[in-house]
């Protein structure tokens, strides 16, 4: 997992965990129904749960990015080498229809 990655995990770790602190403090404030209060910890909450959602768009998009990446290498790979990548599907469609077999 490249540095890139790992930082946006934590910081996605980090988010949710402020949300759900916001959305226990928004609890425990209408316990005693302080509009005041109930007013600030809602835009608390409203302004974590954006930038999570944020947070969450991002990491979206690297995975698709990598996925691409991926997938664009292995049609590369396949391209330079057909008969290596039809031994290795028929290798694996054998050994997943032996195991399948045994059941």
């Amino acid at each position: 997992m490249s540095d890139t990655t790992a930082a946006h995990k934590e910081q996605l770790a980090a988010d949710l965990k402020r949300v759900l602190a916001d959305a226990e403090a928004l609890l425990r404030a209408t316990a005693g129904d302080s509009a005041e209060e109930l007013q600030h910890v809602r835009g608390r909450l409203q302004a974590t749960l954006s930038h999570a959602k944020d947070g969450l768009i991002e990491a979206q998009a690297a995975v698709v990015d990598k996925a691409k990446a991926a997938a664009k290498a292995t049609d590369g790979y396949v391209h330079e080498n057909p008969w290596k990548a039809i031994g290795v599907a028929a290798g694996v469609g054998l050994l997943l229809g032996v195991v399948i077999g045994r059941r």
